[in-house]
């Protein structure tokens, strides 16, 4: 991928994202834009394809996991994806200051803090944390809402945490919103499968296919 042929709208991103991962399930690996060059331009200006706000489990690291190289993801993360104001203000400056057409928002299966959180509805929580009491908070409703609805398993959860993630995103942040109804913008929900190392996407608003 050169500058020339770097992706410019939503369908070219995700075709990017997609295609990388295969790469990195199958093992036959690019490992592009990592050599000595591409780091001195680098220095210059970035100019990322896609925004990728994911879990900040070690296991998630988005440049390998996607076979992109230096400069192409602008990666947010915290512990189970979860939105601040601080999250949102990156993802906008991603979009309006670095001009991305893709926002990934990225889960996966077993997650640490979607545990944590399941085990707090059920009183089995013992971490001492406040900040971590905090993180459980914020995801503590998707987790009442997927147990009202018959859904207990972890990674049923997860997926709904993803879905509500995003619909908290549009619903706070106009200019993402903005740019997804312009088309200019699209943002996928996708779930990342530790043990295969496949990403699988569960939503996206706006549009990737044209």
């Amino acid at each position: 991928m050169s500058e020339s042929n770097r992706p410019t709208n939503p369908k070219e991103a995700w075709a990017a994202i997609v295609e990388g991962n295969a790469r990195f399930v199958s093992g036959d690996l690019a490992h592009p834009r990592q050599d000595i060059d591409h780091r001195e331009k680098l220095a210059q200006a970035q100019k990322p394809f896609a925004a990728l706000f994911g879990c900040a489990d070690s296991r998630l690291s988005a440049e390998i996991i996607f076979d992109v190289g230096l400069g192409d993801l602008f990666v947010v993360r915290n512990a189970g994806q979860v939105i601040a104001e601080t999250i949102l203000g990156s993802l906008e400056y991603a979009v309006e200051v670095l001009g991305v057409p893709l926002i990934l928002v990225l889960g996966h299966d077993q997650c640490g803090a979607i545990r944590a959180t399941i085990d707090a509805t059920e009183g089995k929580m013992n971490a001492e944390g406040e900040f971590i009491h905090n993180l459980v908070e914020r995801i503590s409703p998707t987790v009442k809402e997927a147990q009202a609805n018959g859904l207990h398993h972890i990674d049923e959860i997860t997926d709904l945490h993803i879905r509500d993630t995003i619909n908290e995103m549009i619903g706070r942040s106009k200019l993402i919103a903005d740019r997804i109804e312009s088309g200019k913008l699209a943002v996928v929900g996708a779930n990342y499968r530790l043990t295969l190392g496949e990403v699988h996407d569960i939503v996206t608003f706006g549009n990737v296919n044209e």
